[in-house]
């Protein structure tokens, strides 16, 4: 069974840095990201938690677009967001924990301590890599915003507690790597 890929794979007329195209959000988290549509409801980070669960299952992963390269930086990430709670986290601490985590230590997968560095093209300048870490710690704070409203969620109500099904995925990997 074959992993399961982007859909931003094709997407045209989007600026491309270090192999991660810049994609719109559905965000009010500032930052460079590009304005989203006003009637855009799903966008990569809804795409990624999405993905998120499946994909974790698999230890290899086919390339097929920049899609795909973006997709990977936000699965290995909700996977160290994942790591940071705890059965006995409130979403207060969550929320606390996971925005620490989305705006401290931004690497970019340029940097040589990034696990799949070498799938990843370089990075033609600084400014360029300023820009790209500005956008990646946007998309964090997306991630960990909304992954803390998918895991305290019980039987579709509000939760004191994170799912089980959610914390589950505390040990698995996506390709054998997370960030640390």
């Amino acid at each position: 069974m074959p992993a399961y890929h982007s859909s931003y794979n094709s997407a045209e007329n989007v600026r491309v840095i270090n192999g991660l195209p810049l994609l719109p959000l559905v965000t009010k988290t500032r930052g460079p990201a590009p304005y989203a549509d006003p009637s855009m409801t799903y966008d990569v980070v809804d795409e990624a938690l999405e993905l998120f669960k499946p994909n974790s299952f698999f230890k290899n992963f086919e390339i097929k677009g920049n899609g795909d390269r973006l997709l990977i930086y936000i699965i290995l990430f909700i996977s160290q967001c994942l790591n940071k709670l705890k059965p006995t986290t409130t979403p207060g601490e969550a929320t606390k924990a996971l925005y620490s985590l989305a705006v401290t230590n931004v690497i970019i997968p340029a940097d040589a301590s990034f696990p799949l560095h070498a799938l990843y093209p370089a990075v033609a300048d600084r400014s360029e890599a300023d820009l790209l870490r500005q956008y990646l710690q946007q998309v964090r704070q997306e991630v960990a915003t909304r992954l803390v409203a998918l895991v305290f969620i019980q039987d579709g109500q509000p939760a004191q507690t994170p799912s089980k099904w959610w914390l589950c995925f505390q040990r698995r990997h996506f390709m054998g790597k997370s960030l640390h």
